[in-house]
C-alpha cells in the first residue's frame, strides 16, 4: 500500500495539467495536502522504474511543486502523521535538504520524530555516521510499509562500507516493504553490488534474474549493468557460466552483447582467459543467427584473449584487419598496445620456441568519452541527474584493476631477456602514462 488513500482520477489528472512546463505554480493547483502530492510522486517514479521514460520530466515538476508545497505549508498540517511521513518520503525521493531542514525547524517534534529527521537530514547532507547514529535505534519493519522501505533502503545505504552483512539484509527488508517501486529497484540494485564483496555468487545470480525481469527498463539499468559486468568477473571463480548466461538471455539481442563485450574485456586484462574467451565467443555468437563478428569491439577482445593465452603469431592477422575507427579512443589505444606487444614477441621468440603468455597489468581503460551513467534516483539532487537506459552499443566501462600476478610458464630465457622485448614494455609503459595524462 501507498501512503493514504488513492487520489480520485479527477485530482490526479488536474494536479499532472498544473505540473506540465510552463508557467503554473503550485498556488494554482488543487489545494492537495502534502501527503497526496508525495503519493502523486511516488505514482509517477514507480512509472519510472518499470521503465516509462516519459514520465521523468513529470517527476522534476512534480518534486518542484512537492517541494513548494512543502515550504508553504502551515507547520500544523504536520500534526497529522500522514503529512510528517511524507515530509520524510519526499525529502528521500530527491527532495530539497534546505526545505526539509526549514520545515522541520518550525516543528515541535516528540523526541523519537525528530531523531528520525535529523537522521534523513544528515543522510541528504551526506553525513553517513550522523546517519547511522540519528537511526541506530529504529527498526524500519516497524513504520509503516512506506516509510519503512526508504529507511531501510538509507540504513543499508550507509552501512555498505562498513557493515555489508547488515546492508544486504536492510536491502531485503526495503524489497519486501516496497515491491514493485522504485525502492525495490534501488535496493535490488545495489544488493546485486554487494554480492561479489559477501562472496555470495547465488545471492548475486538471484538478484541480477530479479532485476533483469522487473526493471531492465529502468532510466539506472546502467548501473546494474557496471555492477553485473564487476560481478562476474569478480565471482568467475564460483558461478557457473551457463547461469550467467541464463540471466543474460533474458536482455535483449543488444545489450546482452554489450554486457558479454565489457566483460571480455576486463577477463582479458585481468587474466582470466577462460572467462575472456567466454565472453568474447559470447559476442561474437550473437543470437538467432545474427553474429556479431564483424563488430570491431569483439574481435579486439577475442584477439586480446588470445594473446594473454601465448598465441601472439596466431592473431596479427586478426587484430591488423580490425577498423580502427570504429573503437573508442581507450579501445584504439589497447589495440596499439596489443599489437606493439605481439609484434615484438613474435619477431623475438623463435617459432619453436615456446610462446611467453602477455603482462598486460597495465593496459589503457577503456573510453570515458561516453555519457556518465545516471544518478542514483534515491540520493541527494538525484532529481537533477538526465538518466539515460542502459545504452545499446556503447555502456560506460570502470576504469580496468591492475591484473593478478602471472603465474604462467615463464619463457625461455633468451626470449625472455631479448631487448625487444623489453623495448615492448617501454612502448607500453609510455602507452599508460600518455593516457593518464590525459583528459578523458
Amino acid at each position: 500500500m501507498r501512503l493514504g488513500a488513492t487520489l480520485s482520477g479527477a485530482a490526479l489528472i488536474a494536479l499532472l495539467v498544473a505540473g506540465v512546463p510552463g508557467e503554473a505554480r503550485a498556488s494554482e493547483a488543487p489545494a492537495l495536502e502534502p501527503y497526496q502530492l508525495v503519493r502523486c510522486l511516488q505514482l509517477v517514479q514507480d512509472r519510472i522504474a518499470a521503465g516509462d521514460q516519459a514520465s521523468l520530466p513529470m517527476q522534476r515538476r512534480l518534486l518542484e511543486l512537492t517541494d513548494e508545497r512543502m515550504r508553504t505549508a502551515n507547520p500544523a498540517a504536520f500534526k497529522d502523521a500522514k503529512n510528517f511521513r511524507a515530509l520524510l518520503i519526499y525529502a528521500m525521493s530527491g527532495g530539497n535538504p534546505l526545505t526539509i531542514e526549514q520545515v522541520i525547524s518550525r516543528l515541535t517534534l516528540e523526541e523519537a520524530d525528530r531523531a528520525l529527521a535529523q537522521g534523513v537530514i544528515d543522510y541528504l547532507r551526506g553525513k553517513p555516521s550522523g546517519t547511522v547514529e540519528a537511526l541506530a535505534s529504529i527498526d524500519p519493519l516497524t513504520q509503516s510499509s512506506e516509510l519503512g522501505a526508504f529507511l531501510a533502503l538509507v540504513k543499508g545505504s550507509v552501512s555498505l562500507a562498513d557493515a555489508p552483512e547488515k546492508a544486504i539484509v536492510l536491502f531485503d527488508q526495503a524489497r519486501l516493504l516496497s515491491p514493485g517501486t522504485l525502492v525495490e529497484e534501488a535496493a535490488l540494485r545495489r544488493s546485486v553490488g554487494l554480492a561479489p564483496r559477501l562472496g555470495d555468487g547465488g545471492r548475486f545470480l538471484r538478484g541480477s534474474t530479479q532485476y533483469v525481469r522487473a526493471y531492465l527498463r529502468s532510466p539506472y539499468a546502467s548501473q546494474f549493468a557496471d555492477a553485473f559486468v564487476a560481478g562476474v568477473v569478480a565471482l568467475n571463480a564460483s558461478i557457473n557460466l551457463d547461469a550467467v548466461a541464463e540471466v543474460t538471455a533474458l536482455m535483449d539481442a543488444e545489450q546482452e552483447k554489450v554486457v558479454y563485450l565489457r566483460i571480455a574485456r576486463r577477463a582479458a586484462i585481468e587474466g582470466l582467459n577462460e572467462l575472456s574467451a567466454f565472453a568474447s565467443h559470447k559476442a561474437e555468437q550473437g543470437r538467432d543467427g545474427h553474429g556479431n563478428d564483424v563488430d570491431p569491439r569483439a574481435q579486439l577482445y577475442s584477439g586480446l584473449s588470445a594473446v594473454t593465452s601465448g598465441a601472439p603469431i596466431e592473431i596479427l592477422d586478426k587484430l591488423g584487419g580490425i577498423d580502427r575507427e570504429k573503437l573508442s579512443k581507450g579501445d584504439r589505444a589497447l589495440l596499439d598496445a596489443v599489437e606493439a606487444i605481439a609484434s615484438e614477441v613474435t619477431s623475438a621468440v623463435p617459432l619453436a620456441a615456446p610462446s611467453k603468455p602477455v603482462d598486460i597489468a597495465n593496459l589503457p581503460p577503456a573510453s570515458t568519452d561516453i555519457e556518465e551513467p545516471p544518478a542514483d534516483p534515491m540520493v541527494p539532487d538525484a532529481a537533477d541527474a538526465a538518466p539515460a537506459a542502459l545504452p545499446a552499443a556503447t555502456v560506460q566501462e570502470p576504469a580496468v584493476a591492475a591484473a593478478p600476478a602471472n603465474t604462467a610458464e615463464p619463457a625461455a630465457p633468451a626470449a625472455a631477456d631479448d631487448p625487444k622485448i623489453a623495448d615492448a614494455r617501454r612502448k607500453l609503459d609510455d602507452i599508460d602514462q600518455l593516457l593518464g595524462a590525459s583528459p578523458e
